[in-house]
């Protein structure tokens, strides 16, 4: 059977200077690396977002044309058995071009961390592919970089000011800034630093987030262009004096370089799936620890440029596409117009109690115990205003029997279940799903709002979030969590969202709660104010910003092959 690294080798892929032309971008706007990849210049991208602003402004005597309409895609708790999330958002956008309606695919840009563990790479598969596959999952144009690098500028240049006599008056046991690395690396989870001497400073405990946790990568992808950015990561905060006055990345006069080194990462990524339709590739936060959407810059220019634009987020609903929704959305100023949650019969058997191992087998009860999940997940998109029809991704397991459970239910719930055939078959086996979407927008029922308004106090929006999404009975906030969040407020960042920080395997805090739990307790066991990203973390449960890798990671069947060529990434 072919791997999705084969059938991503034997496409055909046009040069980037013809899909960019599909797209309406100049190949004068284009920063090729290579033939299959290029930057789009951030010149080009600010003259877009002028004409935005121009053609909405009512005394605009030529408007231009209306921003496209935005469609999400999101899942219901991710399994061992695998729902297809990215692969859809790839077969959708095929589809929707297969039949004649102009649109642009915007995703996340993959972390090495996952595709060395246990993940794999992030570019979809089969026939719903991104690509040049191997160069997009490993290096790309070089973003993760360059957000790792401003990070550890940051880090060194606190210890530096520490070293050279402290002006500012930073408290060294109050540091909270963290060094990054785009690696699962569990040993540098919590590390001393500047051992060895006086020579190389004070020594302190420190520790590594993985470069998709860091706020810089938060900040990166929240920022509507560079002045934006600079301002954003003036505003993080590193720390506290002896007294509680926080200080920030400008206080150290690091933003400036942070921005210089972040300047060319910022223009979007162009690339291509394997039928030939634009996607644009950039930023990459987790969704199960950061905020798990793909850059405003690059959201925002898609809507410009196609009449359709289908995007994703991270991990499943109660993750990912909340903090689209409550974070990305707010933020940007986006109103989605239709939402696709994906799903497998072989992953609803798993949240019905079934055993991997017996996935094979038919088994209809355990995908009726199964379907309170999606169906959670399905109601919880409707709370948005969002009308919302669901992907049921086919594998040759599946049963007409089982099939026609999760139709029934979903019918029951007055939502479309439809079946997808895209791994094997491209734009054709999501053809139906397109023509959905397509009378999803034409309906024009969406009427999007947050969950959440500004005014509500930082823990009545996580209480909010733990209620309407998890079905949380209750949120316990220990004393001095709750402490913090009023400091928080004191300091004028009431009116920020929340992003928590909690497992993608469950709605509870507790991985192994399947299905569709309810009455269960939130545990907030930490929160941090991320001033420049502009929301406050709330670590729910033993979430980890450091991930480890597994007993045997997919690092070691990863090589080259006698040619050079790269064999073993999925």
């Amino acid at each position: 059977m072919a791997t999705d690294l084969d059938i991503a080798r034997a496409a055909t892929l046009l040069p980037i200077q013809q899909i960019a032309a599909r797209a309406g971008i100049p190949e004068a706007a284009l920063e090729p690396y290579g033939r299959y990849k290029a930057k789009v210049g951030l010149d080009f991208v600010r003259a877009q977002d002028s004409q935005a602003q121009e053609s909405q402004a009512q005394d605009s005597p030529m408007p231009g044309r209306r921003p496209g309409a935005l469609v999400l895609v999101t899942g219901i708790n991710p399994t061992a058995a695998g729902e297809g999330k990215t692969t859809t958002t790839i077969g959708l956008g095929d589809a929707l071009n297969a039949l004649g309606t102009r649109t642009m695919i915007a995703l996340r840009e993959p972390s090495l961390g996952p595709c060395f563990g246990v993940k794999g790479g992030a570019t979809g598969g089969g026939r719903a592919q991104v690509a040049p596959m191997e160069e997009i999952n490993l290096h790309f144009t070089g973003d993760f970089h360059a957000i790792t690098a401003a990070n550890n500028l940051l880090a060194a240049m606190i210890d530096n000011h520490l070293y050279w006599g402290n002006e500012l008056g930073l408290d060294a046991r109050r540091i909270s800034w963290r060094r990054a690395i785009d690696m699962n690396d569990r040993a540098l989870r919590g590390i001393t630093a500047a051992l060895g001497g006086v020579a190389n400073g004070f020594p302190r405990e420190d520790g590594f987030d993985i470069t998709v946790a860091s706020e810089v990568m938060a900040v990166f992808c929240l920022a509507r262009d560079l002045a934006d950015l600079q301002a954003r990561l003036g505003r993080i905060i590193i720390g506290q004096t002896r007294d509680g006055r926080s200080i920030t990345a400008r206080d150290l006069k690091a933003d400036g370089a942070m921005a210089a080194l972040l300047r060319d990462a910022l223009a979007p990524n162009l690339v291509q799936t394997l039928e030939g339709s634009p996607a644009l590739v950039h930023g990459g936060p987790f969704a199960n620890i950061a905020h798990g959407c793909n850059s405003v810059i690059a959201t925002r220019l898609a809507l410009q440029l196609a009449d359709v634009v289908v995007t994703e987020a991270g991990f499943g609903a109660d993750l990912g596409a909340e903090k689209f929704l409550d974070i990305k959305c707010r933020s940007a100023g986006l109103a989605p117009a239709a939402c696709v949650v994906v799903a497998t019969v072989r992953a609803l058997k798993l949240h019905g109690g079934v055993a991997k191992s017996a996935l094979g087998a038919e088994d209809v009860a355990a995908v009726q115990r199964g379907i309170p999940n999606l169906a959670r997940h399905v109601q919880n998109m409707r709370k948005f205003g969002l009308p919302v029809v669901v992907a049921l991704n086919r594998f040759t397991s599946d049963t007409a029997a089982e099939i026609a459970a999760v139709q029934a239910a979903m019918a029951a719930l007055g939502t479309e279940a439809i079946l997808c055939t895209h791994w094997g078959e491209g734009a054709a086996g999501a053809a139906d799903l397109a023509r959905a979407v397509q009378g999803l927008i034409a309906g024009g029922t969406a009427a999007f709002a947050p969950l959440y308004n500004d005014h509500l106090s930082l823990q009545g929006k996580i209480e909010t979030v733990a209620r309407e999404i998890y079905h949380a009975a209750s949120v316990a906030v220990p004393p001095p969590v709750a402490a913090k969040l009023r400091k928080f407020e004191e300091a004028g960042f009431g009116h920020v969202p929340v992003c928590i920080a909690k497992t993608q395997y469950s709605f509870s805090a507790d991985p192994t709660a399947l299905g569709a739990p309810e009455g269960h307790v939130l545990p907030i066991r930490e929160v941090r104010l991320s001033a420049g990203a502009g929301f406050v973390v709330a670590m729910a449960g033993e979430i980890m910003t450091m991930p480890g890798l597994p007993r045997r990671p997919a690092a070691e069947t990863i090589g080259l092959d006698a040619e050079g060529r790269i064999e073993g990434l999925f």
